[in-house]
């Protein structure tokens, strides 16, 4: 379904429930950064944003409001349709081995698609899902932002490895009882990010 304008654009969203939505920022009515911010209120629906518009803030607004990935254009159709691959790959097909894993009070269960902290439901993007579950099977482990990148995209760009950052700062409005001093999302200065494995 193609629709020409953000308030069309969350309607069918809302009726037709899409598996991912690629959103370009430039819309009519309503802006693609106002559509993404209401399709996370409503739900954990993969945006993949579409921009003109190649600053650093532009495409790290995007992310803090909750797109999973991005592309600035002029853009290769195959290199689009890879990266829709990937976080279809990552958000509809689940491992049938997969454990529920559980790390300083986080659970994260992979078939379900569904992340707790201490028990209480956590609503998260597929891109922060994907960082959670890598973080949560290997608690105490340092992740540099490259390799957390890796988890969240399935491409190497080192160019939005402080898309990461953003990821994370989210993450710890989730899972923190005060994200400015966080107990469970730690910062190794200079290294990374890592899950404390004990309980807070």
């Amino acid at each position: 379904m193609v629709v020409g304008d953000g308030r069309a654009a969350i309607d069918e969203a809302r009726s037709r429930r899409p598996d991912l939505v690629v959103l370009d920022l430039m819309l009519p009515a309503v802006d693609g950064l106002g559509v993404c911010r209401v399709l996370r209120r409503d739900g954990d629906v993969p945006v993949l944003m579409l921009t003109a518009r190649s600053a650093e803030d532009d495409v790290l607004l995007g992310l803090e409001l909750g797109a999973d990935d991005y592309m600035t254009k002029p853009y290769s159709p195959r290199e689009l349709l890879a990266r829709i691959r990937t976080v279809l790959r990552r958000t509809l097909r689940p491992t049938d081995d997969s454990p529920v894993l559980r790390a300083g009070g986080i659970t994260v269960d992979p078939e379900r698609h569904e992340v707790t902290r201490d028990g209480v439901p956590v609503p998260c993007t597929p891109g922060e899902f994907a960082i959670l579950h890598a973080m949560t099977a290997e608690p105490e482990r340092v992740f540099t932002r490259r390799q957390l990148l890796r988890h969240t995209r399935g491409l190497d760009r080192a160019s939005t490895e402080r898309a990461i950052d953003v990821h994370i700062m989210n993450l710890r409005k989730k899972i923190e009882a005060d994200p400015r001093r966080p107990v469970r999302l730690l910062t190794v200065f200079g290294v990374g990010y890592k899950l404390t494995g004990q309980p807070s």
